[in-house]
């Protein structure tokens, strides 16, 4: 296979070459450029200087050089339009991770990286999630994306998918941390998703090329999903979801945390109720999660969030909106049940109810019921 002739920088390579040395993980690299700067330092260090901080097998791996076949792989990924390594050294690399703890000291991204520099929500929950999480998880997603946030999430099945939808559908970038190395796609199933995302947003790692999915890897991908976030909703989750761990991390991090209540009988909400108990903010609209966040956002959204011209005029406080409303009561009604109600016509109604849900005043539900949210 004849090499790429596309140019990487020396630094990249050496960071490249630094950080797939066996047994230097992310926080070993920092400790690496904490002591000596820069991956180039790294390299010119002495074995005495470098015994003084790793083992005598990452000294002798570091004294022995840059391994041109080892890295050329993930150079050659590199060569590809679209990818990216955005190390701590960039100026695009994620202030919001430079507040947590352990940042990672590189990462694998592939799409649109200025996406990084959006105001991001963590949308998390179950895998195994119910129709009507999944269509919270989306219709939350896509509200608060016409709003100016980024949506965060694992792109893993469930909510984590739902999530990234509902930002797509709003024409708005979004962002999935993955627990793989980017030249690999899990779940398999989303392969259609991983391709939309990577058009409109952005995929991101910080695992090395070839890296399968294992489950030590998903906490530390969950640290970046809410280490990058303003806050972490969470919608649905076991009381051993791994959601509760990104919950946790948030909190950690001084991040705002969210969870979505539900039934008392529901084990996909007991993990929401723990988190309200332990001070998570109970959620029931979107307004909830704004008017929190709300002062620290953008005036404007950063990008278009109107996937076909724009968006029609809000409902707000019209009379047809406060009947709707009126009329709707707290339980969920049918459609029939509100064209009775309203008197409105069938088109007059639809509208309305189209508008309304846009504010994040309603929610759809299945069988033709709408849901007062506010």
């Amino acid at each position: 296979m004849p090499e790429a002739s596309v140019h990487i920088e020396p630094d990249v390579a050496q960071w490249v070459a630094l950080s797939l040395i066996d047994g230097v993980g992310s926080a070993t690299l920092c400790q690496l450029l904490s002591q000596f700067g820069t991956p180039a330092n790294v390299f010119a260090a002495s074995r005495s200087q470098l015994r003084h901080i790793v083992s005598d097998n990452i000294t002798a791996a570091i004294c022995a050089g840059v391994d041109e076949a080892t890295i050329a792989p993930t150079l050659e990924w590199l060569s590809q339009p679209g990818n990216h390594l955005i190390t701590l050294a960039d100026s695009i690399y994620p202030k919001a991770l430079l507040e947590i703890a352990n940042p990672p000291a590189l990462l694998y991204a592939k799409g649109q990286p200025d996406c990084l520099s959006l105001p991001c929500l963590a949308v998390v929950g179950s895998r195994n999630a119910t129709p009507q999480g999944e269509k919270n998880a989306e219709d939350f997603a896509e509200n608060l994306s016409r709003h100016g946030l980024c949506i965060v999430s694992g792109m893993a099945l469930g909510i984590d998918g739902a999530a990234h939808r509902g930002a797509l559908k709003a024409n708005a970038p979004t962002i999935a941390v993955v627990g793989t190395g980017l030249d690999i796609v899990y779940p398999a199933k989303h392969r259609d998703l991983a391709h939309r995302i990577v058009n409109r947003g952005l995929i991101i790692s910080e695992f090395p090329l070839g890296t399968p999915s294992k489950a030590q890897n998903f906490p530390r991908r969950n640290r970046i999903i809410s280490g990058l976030s303003i806050g972490c909703l969470v919608i649905e989750a076991n009381l051993d979801s791994g959601s509760l761990i990104t919950a946790r991390q948030a909190a950690e991090q001084g991040r705002e945390v969210f969870a979505i209540p539900g039934s008392i009988h529901s084990p996909v909400a007991k993990g929401c109720h723990q988190l309200i108990k332990q001070g998570a903010k109970l959620v029931e609209s979107t307004e909830d999660i704004l008017s929190e966040i709300q002062p620290i956002l953008p005036l404007q959204p950063h990008f278009n969030t109107s996937p076909i011209g724009s968006l029609p005029e809000r409902a707000n406080a019209s009379p047809e909106a406060n009947t709707v409303l009126d009329s709707m009561g707290v339980d969920p009604i049918h459609f029939d049940v509100l064209l009775t109600a309203t008197g409105l016509t069938v088109s007059a109604l639809s509208t309305m109810l189209t508008l309304l849900e846009l504010d994040g005043k309603i929610s759809p539900l299945h069988g033709g019921k709408f849901q007062r949210l506010v």
